[in-house]
């Protein structure tokens, strides 16, 4: 009998690499702590009956545009797999009434501008970005070991010239603020982009920040998003269809307290107080969590960087349900799936550095998902959903920025820290607050307790400065994944290429073993 390759972690990462793995004819194992599959991707009915909310992540464009979707789309709609497509990604509501929207449509994305020059700068880059998003998509596709990258780096040099490789690198060290005010003349718009470095740790001043701005916006203005259908859960469910249709195994509250190693190489986990055999293992670990159940390993400073490694700030979740839509003041922000809360760059870089001084934000940034804007589906006749992200804010609470809020613990603070965020919302929507049926408030040790992944609600695992993304994500001579224990290999968010729902790291791991 063939011993199964196991997959600690039915996160997207992981779901991925089984899923490709035996549709190639191996067997694999997938052993998940939780109840249910999925990781931060699942769907629940968290507030009322028939009111579906996605867990954490709703965004699944990077997972329609995947290397994995590319091979194995055909066969996840045949398991269930629909995704629901967005011309209107997102908008920046700023003052009460002012927004800037970008959209599918050109002429309706510079209706929100007041620049006639940032008008024009945005044509001039879209009319680019094709070709720069080859060369970027490229980079993130690229996985991290010598001669693939090699390639990459040789294949752009030869396309592009010096010149335009200097350019791009400089790019790629870019402080969104920096690129931002190079750019664009109208402070609204910088505002806008800028929120979405957030979302990956990078506050407006942060180094190597810029690409997400970049990409967030030109890819809605090209692509727009997609969201799943009834829920981001229709990727959990098709995966797990896929992989037990080949004959794999997908076991929930199958805790894993032990990775065995014996002479360099593994040998075996520990589940539920019973060992199992394997000869390799893909870990979709958050880095505590691979060195507590492997112990040290033959090389110190892999254990000392997996110790060392750094989480971003947290982040608390809001799970509404409304009896009708959010009234706001300017009406465009109804046709939006996404609308960032933040009034200007300098109150996010604020709100960023409080959350790192350990205090409760007086102006935490918003990320309001407004999914049944266009899918209908996961909400009762006439009734919504929302999905409210409140960014940033710590883990451990050191004290409150506003001097409110007197708690320092989770416990006892979440509920006042929601009712900040939704007066937030209510300052934007006069009645909004009369809208709401339920509410499931979630903190950022909630989010971990519920996911040990997301350490301190950390929803990205893992900070994405230089210093700790590409070559060095998760650690320098570490980036393609493997470890020193041989037939041990890391996986999830915290390897590169990152945070998202790519599950690029899973499949670049699965395409590795023949």
């Amino acid at each position: 009998m063939t011993t199964p390759i196991i997959i600690i972690g039915s996160g997207i990462n992981g779901l991925v690499a089984a899923a490709d793995l035996a549709a190639r004819g191996k067997s694999v194992r997938v052993l998940e702590q939780g109840p249910t599959p999925g990781g931060a991707v699942r769907t629940e009915d968290l507030t009322l009956d028939g009111f579906r909310h996605d867990v954490a992540a709703m965004n699944l464009s990077m997972f329609a545009g995947s290397g994995f979707m590319a091979r194995h789309g055909a066969e996840m709609a045949k398991h269930g797999l629909e995704f629901v497509p967005i011309d209107r990604p997102f908008a920046q509501a700023l003052e009460p009434g002012d927004h800037v929207g970008v959209t599918m449509d050109v002429d309706e994305t510079l209706s929100s501008f007041h620049s006639d020059a940032d008008k024009a700068t945005w044509r001039t880059l879209m009319a680019a970005f094709p070709e720069r998003a080859g060369v970027v998509g490229g980079l993130l596709s690229t996985p991290m070991r010598r001669l693939p990258l090699a390639k990459f780096l040789w294949k752009t040099w030869r396309e592009q010239g010096t010149a335009k490789c200097l350019e791009i690198g400089q790019f790629l060290l870019s402080s969104p603020r920096n690129w931002l005010d190079e750019t664009f003349e109208d402070p609204r718009l910088r505002t806008a982009l800028s929120t979405w470095g957030m979302h990956l740790d990078f506050a407006p001043d942060i180094a190597g920040g810029a690409i997400f701005p970049y990409l967030e916006a030109m890819a809605g203005q090209a692509m727009g998003m997609v969201i799943g259908k009834g829920g981001a859960d229709t990727v959990t469910r098709a995966l797990v269809a896929m992989i037990e249709a080949h004959g794999g195994t997908v076991e929930c509250n199958a805790d894993v307290t032990r990775i065995i190693h014996k002479d360099g190489n593994v040998t075996g986990v520990e589940v539920n107080e019973k060992i199992i055999d394997a000869s390799l293992v893909l870990a979709g670990l958050a880095p505590k969590h691979l060195t507590r159940l492997t112990g040290p390993t033959a090389q110190p400073r892999f254990d000392k960087g997996m110790e060392n490694f750094k989480h971003a700030p947290g982040t608390m979740m809001i799970h509404l349900a409304l009896d009708k839509q959010v009234p706001w003041i300017a009406t465009a922000l109804e046709k939006f799936a996404y609308v960032h809360i933040s009034s200007t760059i300098d109150t996010a870089a604020k709100t960023y550095a409080q959350a790192v001084a350990g205090l409760l934000p007086e102006t935490p940034l918003l990320v309001v998902g407004q999914p049944t804007v266009f899918d209908p589906s996961r909400a009762p006749d006439g009734q919504h959903t929302l999905w409210v992200q409140v960014r940033v804010v710590p883990a451990d609470i050191k004290g409150d920025a506003k001097g409110e809020i007197r708690a320092l613990d989770w416990g006892d603070a979440k509920v006042a820290m929601a009712e900040r965020a939704l007066n937030i919302i209510e300052q934007q929507a006069p009645g909004f607050k009369d809208t709401i049926l339920a509410k499931h408030v979630v903190s950022p040790l909630d989010l971990e307790a519920g996911n040990p992944n997301l350490v301190g609600g950390d929803q990205i695992c893992g900070s994405h400065h230089l210093t700790q993304n590409f070559l060095f994500r998760p650690l320098r001579g570490f980036a393609d994944g493997h470890t020193p224990i041989k037939g041990l290999h890391m996986i999830g968010a915290a390897c590169w290429p990152g945070a998202g729902t790519g599950a690029a790291s899973g499949f670049f791991a699965a395409q590795n073993i023949k």
